[in-house]
This record gives C-alpha cells, structure tokens and sequence, in this order.
C-alpha cells in the first residue's frame, strides 16, 4: 500500500492504516453504522447512560442521593470543560487531519477541516465516561467501554490518528478526575438544596417525595375511621 509505505516505521501512522484498512473490507452498509456510531451514537448512548443511572439513583433515595446526583451532572460537564480545555491545544500542536498528509485512506466522513490532536471526540466520551465511573463503578464501566469503543471509530473512520484518540483519552480522563472535587464541593450543596425543595426534590430523591406527601402538618387534626359518619350522626 502506497501510504503505508510512506510512513515509514512509525507505529502511529501503521496502526491508522492496519484499523482503517478495516473499512475497506467491511460492507458498505457497515461503514455507515460505524460512521453514525463514531459520529454520535457513542454520544447519545453515553447520555443515556447517565439518564439511567439518574433514574437509578433517584429511585433508590438515601442519605446520599445528592452527592450521587451532583456526580451525575458533572459526567456531562466534565465532557464539555474538556473540550474546551482542548481547544487552544489542538490550536497549538496544528496537527493535519490524516488524509491531509496520508493517501490511500476510507475515510467514511468528509468535510472534516480542524486539526487532528487531540481528538474533541475521544476527549468528549472518555470525561463522561471517567465522570460516570466517578458517579457509579458499575455504570462507570460500562460507559469507559462505550468510550473506548468510540475512539476506535475514530481511527476506522480515516478521521484521526491513534495517538489523537489517546490524548483524547488522557485528557478528559484527567480533566474528569482532577476537577471532580472541586465539581463537587460547588454542585453538591445545590442538588441538596433541590432535595429540599417540596417541588424539585423528586428529580434527587423519589423516596424523600413520597415521605413529603405521606408527612403529617404538625397540629392538623387527624381524621380516624367512621368520624364522618359520627358528625353526620350529630
């Protein structure tokens, strides 16, 4: 192959070319899915994912259904704190997108004009994945893999470098864990204040609305069975 020979011996661009060769052997209905999974679908099921931990947590009540609940939303900001973090780096390495400077690639997604490193992508899933994981390890798991997934159809679209996905993935881990105590010590007072609130506290704790409707007014007279009947009686 023509590119690959021009690539010398450097693994970053051999590995581009051994996953994206993928693609060109696959059918051409399964690239398509690969590039609406690497495109969005990756992002959307991570989204999901949170929602359903939300769900989760939510249902299950507890003492500390607000710290979980303030993890929860810092999964998604963490991702896009990430992203911007990643915008003057990518502004700063300049890196050309691989069919820039590589010939021979199936690249499934065209248009692409931005610089290559770090992949927004890659660094976008793994801070929601990181973020989850943060949240709940058993949730968290499943969206790392989710995250890793993603990256890998990076590469098989033509679209990025491994080492692109790679520092994706090594910034928006970092900005996912070295941040989350600062996210927490400001979110966490705030979903406690919702808790609180007899209108919002639902989206925290299920089990606290139920209690709240179930609640007697201090000095409210207590109806007991067959008082209506004794004052029609009367």
């Amino acid at each position: 192959m023509a590119g690959l020979a021009e690539s010398g011996s450097n693994p970053d661009v051999e590995l581009l070319y051994e996953i994206n060769g993928l693609a060109k052997d696959a059918p051409h209905w399964f690239d398509r899915v690969m590039e609406f999974v690497g495109e969005y679908g990756v992002v959307f099921a991570l989204l999901l994912l949170v929602l359903w931990c939300w769900w989760t947590v939510r249902r299950r009540g507890g003492e500390d259904a607000a710290s979980s609940v303030a993890a929860l939303l810092w999964a998604p900001l963490a991702a896009g704190v990430a992203v911007l973090v990643n915008v003057p780096i990518r502004g700063f390495v300049e890196r050309p997108r691989p069919f820039h400077d590589h010939q021979g690639l199936e690249v499934l997604v065209s248009g692409k004009t931005d610089y290559s490193f770090v992949s927004d992508h890659a660094t976008l899933v793994m801070a929601m994945g990181v973020g989850l994981f943060v949240a709940n390890r058993r949730f968290g798991l499943v969206g790392i893999a989710l995250a890793l997934f993603g990256g890998f159809c990076r590469v098989y679209m033509g679209v990025h470098y491994p080492t692109d996905v790679v520092g994706g993935f090594a910034l928006g881990t970092a900005v996912a864990l070295l941040l989350s105590p600062v996210a927490m010590a400001l979110l966490t007072p705030l979903t406690r204040a919702v808790e609180r609130s007899p209108r919002l506290g639902g989206l925290v704790s299920a089990r606290r609305t139920a209690a709240g409707r179930d609640a007697v007014i201090p000095g409210a007279r207590k109806e007991s069975p067959g008082s209506e009947e004794r004052d029609l009686a009367a």
